[in-house]
């Protein structure tokens, strides 16, 4: 490896240690129905996220829920001792990536067959804090 693309290595792996995140995969809800959620709650402070979530009738809302506490334990794993509402935690970016697609055959009239595509997606919820005076400007 080279000793540029080491150093690079090595400074994403610092940057990773003071981000909090968590990762959901293979996901088994089309990737478009989840980007309705994720929609839902980029930007947002992490308590009425949860709230939005928890009283939302989508059925996606539910695995984005147990994703964002998830990245909230991972929150509360490196910062003991610390509330969350005093760290003014917010979501700052959600994103959904498609993952794989199962082909299936559903018959058809005639002989023939249509194919069925079963997609999943990859959910990353990124958590960060912002300062109060972010927070005043924003209201």
């Amino acid at each position: 490896m080279g000793s540029r693309k080491q150093q690079r290595a090595q400074q994403m792996k610092e940057e990773r240690k003071s981000k909090y995140f968590a990762v959901l995969r293979n996901c088994p809800t089309s990737p478009r129905k989840m980007r309705l959620v994720a929609d839902m709650v980029r930007g947002e402070e992490v308590n009425k996220a949860l709230d939005t979530l928890k009283f939302s009738s989508k059925e996606a809302s539910r695995r984005v829920e147990k994703l964002l506490l998830s990245a909230i334990s991972n929150w509360q794993n490196k910062n003991e001792g610390v509330r969350i509402e005093d760290s003014h935690l917010v979501v700052k970016a959600i994103f959904v990536d498609q993952a794989r697609t199962l082909k299936r055959l559903r018959p058809a009239p005639q002989g023939r067959a249509h194919r069925i595509r079963k997609r999943s997606n990859h959910v990353t919820v990124v958590l960060d804090n912002v300062e109060q005076t972010e927070i005043n400007t924003k209201q």
